[in-house]
């Protein structure tokens, strides 16, 4: 019941972000007197552009990861912006579709953007190169082109989060660390179920690099779109393969139905794994909730959870104004919260950016990414520079636990030296 109320609220929510597609939002600065504490901002603004579906197929991804991006962004700005400069966000909203999404990126570009948030990956291959021509930095943390985490190769591209080559070699790392933990002999058997698009298909390469080097027998298992119906793969995987782990990539509603799709077929939850994009707790909740996907593995490459201290500010924010805090905060929390990390990525960016100059333009916006160092409020560690647009590709595995999203690793890397072989061609 808390699921389809939640999806209400998202789909009341998206509707009246579709009416205003592809049109300019700038992130309000403060009205004197109205946060306590609040500071205005006075220098020219940064316009930057942020690209998201909000009716698309990955919709519950979208909007809770817009509405995390610009809540930041607010907060920023009653801080008094970037050293004075407020961040002027603009939105578009493209439906998940390749043509919709290269128009919203020619209308940031000549509103003037100097940085955009691509948003899916076959967005970001139609757009990439005119990134690279115009000098734009185009920005798709955890999705996008794995191969432009090479800086010199893309040097308006930037990951800025593990890329799905450095998902799927931290997810083959996770599997042989646990087979090994718990004293199993010989080599498990993995079967990768995928989404069949250019996204689905990318990590591909580098598990079979992996499952060579380690003499592990993987098979790939395509689910075509829209990723709703794949019991004849999951049969495949359990029954005829009779796999040992799964490392599923799916997104929009086909996590939820891979989850349901594994119970039903009675393989065991806490022995699949997902990349990114299928990690959140929507996909819990769209499966049947937190009882039923008890077990499952997911990958994250920022910090998640209602309590972080970042999230406690915009709650205060909001109170400040006589509002109540966005149920996506804690509903959809870890769209929300890549959305909100990624804002603070954008700021300090920003902040380097203008010791290079009183204007932010593409150019210097990208040397402000490249010496991006540490942590950024609380929520993710980089070590960017112009060779690694990446920021080193580091990730956490989290399992759902007695209804939450419990850390099992640390924060770690997956055969870097062979993901680093298919980017730098070494």
């Amino acid at each position: 019941m808390r699921f389809w109320k939640l999806i209400a609220a998202l789909a009341l929510v998206a509707a009246g972000l579709a009416l205003a597609a592809c049109e300019e939002e700038a992130a309000p600065a403060p009205t004197p007197g109205q946060t306590p504490g609040a500071v205005q901002p006075t220098k020219e603004p940064v316009k930057v552009g942020f690209i998201f579906d909000a009716t698309g197929p990955t919709q519950l991804i979208g909007v809770a990861y817009k509405a995390g991006f610009e809540d930041a962004i607010n907060l920023i700005n009653k801080k008094g912006g970037v050293d004075g400069h407020p961040i002027e966000a603009l939105f578009c909203e493209h439906s998940y579709e390749v043509p919709k999404g290269v128009e919203c990126y020619e209308r940031l570009k000549a509103a003037g953007a100097v940085i955009i948030n691509t948003y899916g990956t076959p967005i970001t291959q139609a757009v990439l190169d005119r990134c690279h021509n115009d000098k734009i930095v185009c920005n798709f943390p955890g999705y996008g082109v794995a191969a432009t985490a090479n800086g010199e190769k893309f040097p308006y591209g930037f990951p800025t989060a593990a890329s799905y080559w450095s998902q799927g070699g931290a997810a083959m790392k996770f599997v042989l660390d646990q087979w090994q933990k718990e004293g199993k002999t010989g080599k498990p058997k993995i079967a990768y179920l995928y989404y069949d698009n250019p996204a689905g298909r990318e990590p591909i390469d580098v598990l079979n690099a992996i499952a060579q080097r380690e003499g592990v027998t993987l098979q790939t298992f395509a689910v075509p779109a829209p990723g709703v119906e794949m019991s004849a793969q999951v049969t495949d995987i359990v029954q005829r393969f009779k796999a040992d782990w799964v490392i599923t990539h799916l997104f929009g509603r086909s996590p939820s139905v891979s989850i349901k799709a594994f119970r039903e077929a009675g393989f065991p939850l806490d022995r699949v794994i997902s990349l990114v994009w299928g990690s959140a707790d929507t996909d819990v909740e769209a499966a049947g909730g937190w009882a039923i996907a008890e077990g499952y593995y997911g990958i994250q490459f920022t910090s998640i959870g209602s309590d972080l201290p970042v999230l406690n500010e915009i709650r205060q924010m909001y109170r400040a104004e006589g509002k109540s805090p966005p149920e996506l905060m804690d509903k959809s929390n870890v769209y929300y919260v890549r959305g909100v990390a990624q804002a603070f990525m954008w700021a300090e960016a920003i902040r380097q950016a203008l010791r290079r100059g009183p204007t932010v333009t593409g150019e210097t916006m990208k040397a402000g990414l490249e010496s991006l160092r540490g942590d950024i409020a609380g929520l993710v560690n980089l070590e960017l520079s112009a060779r690694d647009h990446e920021g080193g590709g580091r990730v956490r595995v989290y399992q759902v636990k007695g209804g939450k999203w419990v850390p099992v690793t640390e924060w770690f890397q997956g055969y870097r030296d062979i993901v680093e072989r298919f980017v730098y061609g070494q």
